[in-house]
């Protein structure tokens, strides 16, 4: 198995590059670099420049142009650069004529995910998916790992070994992509007899963009020591914790976060980790209020969930953390310039298309604990809702402790 995990030690300084195209200006390219930083950065590399050219598409033999593969070939071998890093991926013919062409390590973006999750998998079952989702990744691209080996003419007893060996290699690689798929049917197994031994209790499952806060907020609200880090997917395997507010147990489940361009089949490969969103009974969706592009970050995840989960029926409360690192400017009276989301207060902010969404909207600050409260009222609320219609004889309860509430 090809190894992906980059070594802490080896921090090894990387260029990124990325493409301006119709669908992607160069606002949301530099976005998308400033994203694959943070990954980098995560993995344990050094970004130290970035690379951008416009394109209609990328170039199918060397991704970017050939004037500016020729820069990056440059600025690779002038500052010792021992890794590129592509913002997308990356087809077999392309990684083979970029490592030809650099001679450093090559790798995109599916590539460093993996790297992150292979990293941060902790359980049984997150290695498992994150082993499955590497071989279905590098099935495709055998044919780049065995180069070295001399090729001969096709045809019949002109085979050559090179051929033979990668014949072999997707044999092995199929079977134990069976055999990791029949592995996780059992994890998914266990994991719903789990499920249904915890009854009928209200379940709330947190789910987000990457590091906005989950694990900082699942912390708070269950009183327990979830990993949290500021490094992207410092979360990969689900946490369930029992949460009581007053006097209304419910369970609590923080989840991996979403990210932009998440590989399909590392999406596939996470279906049984997803399951805590696909049976809760309310989403807490938290935003990174003070991120520039949260919105966008909104829509990613809302498209995942409606697409992997099926979640778009569900009860959900919009959670805007980090309330306490929003930033904006005030605009002068005298510039006409059009208004941009740096102007914009968190204020006004609530009166934009956020006001339409009523009490299914709250500001926070997990880390400075601001408007903890409201939030706990409000998740008591909904939460109370859907356990009076399962336990409809605890009615009378939660009346008789309303009444004392209000004497």
């Amino acid at each position: 198995m090809k190894e992906f995990i980059l070594s802490k030690q080896e921090s090894e300084k990387t260029v990124l590059v990325g493409l301006i195209t119709p669908s992607q200006n160069e606002s949301r390219a530099n976005e998308y670099l400033d994203e694959l930083a943070f990954l980098a950065e995560t993995a344990g590399a050094e970004p130290v420049k970035k690379f951008l050219q416009r394109l209609d598409q990328p170039n199918t033999v060397t991704f970017v142009g050939a004037g500016k593969l020729t820069e990056i070939k440059h600025y690779v071998e002038e500052n010792e650069i021992g890794m590129v890093i592509f913002d997308d991926d990356l087809s077999p013919k392309q990684l083979k004529n970029i490592e030809r062409e650099l001679q450093v390590k090559i790798l995109d973006r599916t590539t460093l995910i993996l790297d992150i999750f292979a990293k941060r998998a902790q359980t049984a079952s997150a290695k498992t998916q994150v082993e499955l989702a590497q071989y279905q990744y590098l099935l495709p691209r055998l044919t780049r790992m065995w180069t070295h080996l001399e090729r001969q003419k096709g045809g019949i007893g002109m085979r050559g070994p090179g051929e033979t060996q990668i014949e072999t290699d997707r044999r092995i690689i199929l079977d134990k992509i069976s055999l990791l798929k029949q592995q996780l049917k059992q994890i998914d197994k266990q994991k719903s007899t789990q499920r249904k031994n915890r009854g009928k209790m209200v379940r709330v499952a947190l789910v987000g963009y990457t590091n906005v806060g989950k694990s900082t907020l699942m912390n708070l609200l269950s009183k327990s020591e979830v990993f949290a880090e500021n490094k992207l997917f410092a979360t990969l395997d689900t946490t369930v914790r029992k949460v009581i507010i007053d006097n209304l147990p419910f369970l609590l489940a923080d989840t991996v976060g979403f990210i932009r361009k998440l590989p399909t089949h590392l999406v596939e490969s996470f279906k049984s980790t997803l399951d805590e969103v696909r049976e809760a009974d309310i989403l807490v969706h938290v935003v990174d209020i003070s991120h520039p592009n949260f919105e966008d970050q909104i829509e990613v995840v809302n498209k995942t969930l409606n697409e992997v989960c099926q979640a778009q029926n569900k009860p959900m409360l919009l959670v805007f953390n980090k309330i306490d690192a929003y930033e904006h400017v005030e605009k002068d009276p005298d510039d006409l310039s059009p208004v941009t989301k740096k102007n914009i207060s968190i204020d006004e902010l609530k009166e934009s298309w956020m006001a339409k969404m009523q009490n299914n909207c709250i500001f926070i600050s997990a880390r400075d604990k601001d408007n903890i409260e409201e939030l706990k009222n409000k998740l008591y609320e909904m939460a109370k809702e859907i356990h009076i219609t399962r336990f409809p004889y605890n009615d009378f309860l939660f009346q008789k402790y309303d009444d004392i509430d209000e004497i």
